[in-house]
């Protein structure tokens, strides 16, 4: 099978293109065939290792000390069921699905070997699987920081948005739009008309405006690029207000229950799939000096097969 192997940190040319042999399952796993991944600003950290100070030391020991130990990078996927252990109980060849694979990666490969119990799930029946691949990781990863700041308790929250137009931030308006939250994102004005049409109720242009300088106080300040600290958005916050960012030490956790969530959400045409470019997988070093620009609005998709 085709993968993207990386055998060292660095820039977007430690990526290169190897055949490799076809994962063989045990009783309890499946075996999926990759139609969509993407890179997202995740990818590009892990690849580059894009952190500083202590969290880089912290990233080493997670993800590998000279290299990653899994060199097949990719944390997102969208594909068809091929094959299924004779302990799989959940699901069946020819099943459709989506998948978070979080540290284990492995997602940059025609074929991945994934147990039943992973976050794995029937994909929305109405998404491709371009769309499929593209609102996992934001998806994920908006769900765990907002419910974790209580969005599910907070009847009409008010919630700031920073970072709004990457995947993240993208699908952070739409997720907490289904709690009925009042909106207010964060970002430049090539990204004005994206968050208005996603939902967001006022927006404010990081070029023009100060949003530290607002004299409104919200609920929830979610910081879905990792460029602002609590310090700064404190007195923004209600007395029982939540900052949350993914700039920090927290973690998302992946869970199945957020992809049935999405996966809920996008059949009944509550969330989109916001997609800037699609890639085939010759070109994934093109897609991650994409990304590494830090110019993208919503997802980078990658097609493994057609």
């Amino acid at each position: 099978m085709k993968a993207v192997i990386c055998t060292q940190y660095g820039e977007p040319e430690v990526l290169y293109i190897v055949d490799m042999p076809k994962p063989t399952i045990s009783d309890e796993q499946i075996l999926v065939k990759v139609i969509s991944t993407a890179v997202n600003s995740a990818d590009s950290r892990v690849r580059g290792l894009k952190v500083d100070g202590f969290l880089r030391i912290v990233m080493r020991l997670v993800l590998g000390i000279y290299k990653p130990r899994n060199p097949i990078l990719g944390v997102v996927l969208s594909g068809i069921i091929e094959q299924v252990g004779s302990k799989v109980t959940n699901f069946k060849v020819g099943d459709e699905v989506y998948a978070m694979t979080g540290f284990r990666f492995g997602a940059y490969a025609e074929y991945i070997a994934l147990n039943q119990s992973a976050v794995i799930e029937l994909k929305p029946t109405n998404a491709s699987f371009d769309e499929a691949a593209a609102i996992v990781f934001g998806g994920t990863t908006a769900i765990y920081f907002l419910q974790k700041a209580g969005i599910a308790t907070k009847p009409q929250p008010k919630v700031l948005i920073y970072g709004a137009t990457g995947a993240v931030g993208t699908a952070a308006i739409q997720i907490a739009k289904s709690y009925g939250a009042h909106i207010t994102a964060v970002c430049s004005q090539e990204g004005f008309d994206l968050v208005r049409s996603l939902g967001a109720d006022e927006v404010i242009i990081y070029t023009e405006q100060d949003f530290t300088k607002l004299n409104t106080q919200f609920d929830i300040i979610f910081d879905a690029v990792g460029k602002t600290t609590k310090a700064q958005c404190k007195h923004l916050l209600t007395p029982d207000g939540k900052y949350k960012t993914v700039g920090g030490l927290e973690t998302a956790s992946e869970t199945r229950e957020q992809l049935q969530l999405i996966k809920t959400l996008f059949e009944a045409g509550d969330y989109q799939a916001v997609i800037d470019k699609v890639y085939p997988i010759d070109d994934i070093v093109e897609a991650h000096r994409y990304v590494d620009r830090g110019k993208k609005k919503g997802n980078v998709v990658i097609r493994v097969a057609e």
